[in-house]
Order: structure tokens, then C-alpha cells, then sequence
């Protein structure tokens, strides 16, 4: 998928009117049958199935809906489990480039990843509460990188008291299998299921505290969908199941250089220590020479983490890469203004155009996570950054830096309110 570019300076696109906000409609009927019929062939291409579970405290709705967020069939797999249901649908506003009309025709409510949006809570209460249908959210905002859940906002459970609906769950297996982000949107052979499930009635939502419903969303968003292929012996055995590996694997666990590993066919090499793994069947990392550092990917991950986490209390974590800049403010293009320096450290970002004028600062303890992402829009690898008024897309050149970038956004945020 591909997203409309226009070319213009930084002044050009700072002197464009901003769009005016409009309620979420009502989901056109026919745009939304329609939309659960493109999505047939891809789903009947993995064998789904789903199973509902709870449903009979749900009601008839409308119901407030989340998803965990693994690959581009999961809109599909909300049409198929919830159509003729009548549902908007939180998505990120890049989506609403070139085709704002049919996103809003079809329910879309556009909001910025993790920025603080105030209207977005009215506009899912509107919809909910007054135009009577159902919403469907992915509060994790972001794919998941590693297979393992991503950071959730703090006390959702405000909200779910405000709106006072059902809070439904849909849950999937084998859709990050299927198509990991990192795998260059090369798909796999993988069957996918869901599974429906009522995780708060309304009387739930009433009685518990915020707290305590904060501590039930926890819970259903903890997940390892690696530990779920191997426990249920899923065979993914295509030859290119290793490649881009890298995008997560970016540090070598044996000799602890960055950027000189390839994910390719099956295996993952470290051009600076060679040492070299094979990706086997069951999603296992196994060392052609030795043993493994790191068999489970996700550990692996997780000690990167750790390695980030102690660069930046020993002030040692540093990001300074030239980038391409991107630019969003309205639903028209993205607005593309030429080469750029980003930076990061402790203080937060900064981005300076060609000219090295800085354009934007973003503080460290502003957001929990950081909107990346890999290929984006068949553009490149990006970070975005930016507030209410703008968002700034950053291209880096020939820097591994999507995964690295968000761990650091999230442990400085961590380490701010400590």
C-alpha cells in the first residue's frame, strides 16, 4: 500500500489551513459489507475460524472493542467476526491520507499514535452513547515488533467508566506468524483464528476501580505469540522466514555490535563476529557453530532492551542520524521537505532541517512509545514524532534504528515517572 506524497518546503507546509474536526458518523452499511467481501479471499486463504466466549454479558451492544494489533488482516478479522454490526473504528490519521470521505463513510475516527488526543475520548463517547454504535480500538496504537505485547496508555480504565459500555475482546492467533512486520511483508503459510470474548459487562465496569479494570486489560494484551508457535508446534518452513530479522535483532548477543546483522533466508549472521544462527521451523534460533546466546527471540529483545535502558542511566544513549523529513497536518499528502538531522538522547528528540534550523523538540517524558514502524507506506523504515499541530515522518538513511528507537522513547518515559 502506498500513500500520496507531495513535495514542498517546511514554510509552505506550516502556512496550511488545519482541518476542522468532525464528529465520527454512523458506518455506511454497503461500504461495510462491502469491506467484509474484499477481505473473504484473504481469509479464507488461512483457514479462519473464530469462537466466541463471555458474549452473553456483552448484550446487543454497543459495545467498546479492543484488538491486539499484529498484522494488516486484523481489520478484516474485526469485518468477519463482528459484521452486520454497525462499528467506527480508531485508526491512526495517516490512514485518512487521499481518502478521508471513505474513511469517515465507513466509521474511521482518525487520531494521532501517541499524542495526547482529548477529542478522541468525546468522539468514541459520541459514538458509543450517541450515534449507538460500537467502537473498535487497538489500544496497543502499534504493531508489535517482537510477538510480545506493546505498552498500553495508563488508566484506559478512566475512559471505560466514562463511556459505560460492554468491553469486548478480540484476540488473534497466527496473524503475526502469518505476516511479522519485520519479514518485508512476505506472507506465510500459517493458519489464523480469533477469539470474541465479553472481558467487562457493564456492571464490571461500574464496580470495579480503575485500577482493577487496568489490571483485566493487562492481563488479555499479555501475550508471545513466538511461545505460542512453539507450544502448539506451528511449522513455518518458507526459506525467507529469517529475512529482516535484523529490524529487532539490531545488536549481536556475543559481541555486542550494532548494525551488522542480516537477517536473510533462514539465518541471522553478525558481520563483525560472525557468529551465526538458523531460525528453525518452530520459530527457534539455533547457532550454527556453539550454542545459542539466545534461543527465544523475544529474550533476545528483551536484552537489547536492557542494554538500551543502561546506556541511557549512564547518559551513554545517543541517536544522531540524517533522515529524510515527512510531514502531516492535514488529510491531503504527506508533504515531503527534504533531508533532515534527528537526534536523541535523554533530553528527547530534536529535528533540524537541511539548513540545520531546528524545526521540532519533542521532550522525553511527552509519550510513553514512539510511532515506528518498518517500510512504511513502501516508503522506508520511519519514526514519527510531532504533537497536535503537526507530525514530522522520519526517513533514516541506511540506519537500523526503528526498534532502537522506540525501546529508548519507552524506558526514558519509564524512568521519568520513577
Amino acid at each position: 500500500m502506498k500513500i500520496k506524497t507531495i513535495s514542498k518546503t517546511y514554510e509552505e507546509v506550516m502556512a496550511l489551513p488545519r482541518p476542522v474536526h468532525r464528529k465520527p458518523c454512523k458506518p455506511n452499511y454497503f461500504l461495510s459489507a462491502v469491506m467484509r467481501v474484499a477481505g473473504i479471499g484473504d481469509l479464507k486463504q488461512v483457514d479462519f475460524s473464530f469462537s466466541r466466549r463471555d458474549m452473553e454479558k456483552a448484550g446487543d451492544g454497543p459495545w467498546l472493542i479492543l484488538m491486539n494489533h499484529s498484522s494488516f488482516l486484523d481489520l478484516k478479522i474485526a469485518s468477519k467476526i463482528l459484521f452486520p454490526k454497525r462499528y467506527n473504528i480508531v485508526c491512526t490519521s495517516d490512514g485518512f491520507v487521499g481518502k478521508e470521505l471513505l474513511m469517515r463513510k465507513l466509521g474511521c475516527i482518525p487520531t494521532r499514535k501517541f499524542v495526547t488526543d482529548i477529542s478522541l475520548i468525546s468522539d468514541i463517547n459520541y459514538a458509543l452513547n450517541t450515534n449507538k454504535t460500537s467502537v473498535l480500538m487497538y489500544p496497543e496504537a502499534s504493531y508489535s515488533f517482537d510477538g510480545t505485547a506493546t505498552p498500553l496508555p495508563r488508566k484506559l480504565g478512566v475512559m471505560f467508566k466514562r463511556v459505560r459500555v460492554p468491553v469486548v475482546m478480540i484476540t488473534t492467533y497466527g496473524s503475526f506468524a502469518r505476516d511479522p512486520l519485520y519479514n518485508n511483508l512476505q506472507k506465510r503459510d500459517v493458519k489464523v483464528s480469533a477469539e470474541i470474548r465479553c472481558l467487562l459487562s457493564v456492571d464490571e465496569v461500574k464496580s470495579k476501580s480503575v485500577s482493577e479494570i487496568d489490571s483485566v486489560l493487562y492481563e488479555a494484551f499479555s501475550f508471545d505469540y513466538w511461545k505460542w508457535q512453539q507450544e502448539n508446534q506451528i511449522v513455518i518452513d518458507e526459506p525467507f522466514r529469517a529475512d529482516g530479522l535484523e529490524r529487532i535483532l539490531y545488536r549481536c548477543a556475543s559481541c555486542g555490535c550494532e548494525d551488522k546483522m542480516l537477517g536473510k533466508g533462514t539465518g541471522l549472521v553478525c558481520g563483525a563476529c560472525n557468529k551465526a544462527y538458523v531460525l528453525n521451523q518452530y520459530g527457534l534460533l539455533e547457532a550454527e557453530d556453539g550454542e545459542p546466546v539466545f534461543e527465544h527471540i523475544p529474550d533476545w529483545y528483551k536484552w537489547e532492551r536492557q542494554c538500551v535502558a543502561d546506556d541511557i542511566k549512564n547518559k551513554k544513549y545517543a541517536l544522531d542520524v540524517d533522515v529524510e523529513i515527512g510531514m502531516i497536518i492535514d488529510y491531503k499528502a504527506v508533504y515531503m521537505i527534504g533531508a533532515g538531522r534527528l537526534s536523541h538522547n535523554e533530553a528527547g528528540f530534536i529535528l533540524k532541517d537541511s539548513d540545520g534550523k531546528v524545526i521540532y523538540k519533542q521532550p522525553a517524558n511527552s509519550c510513553y512509545s514512539l510511532y515506528s514502524d518498518y517500510f512504511w507506506y513502501e516508503i522506508g523504515d520511519m519514526i514519527c514524532i510531532g504533537n497536535n499541530d503537526v507530525l514530522f515522518y522520519c526517513f533514516p538513511k541506511g540506519k537500523n534504528l526503528a526498534a532502537k528507537a522506540r525501546i529508548a522513547v519507552e524506558e526514558m518515559y519509564k524512568l521519568s515517572k520513577s
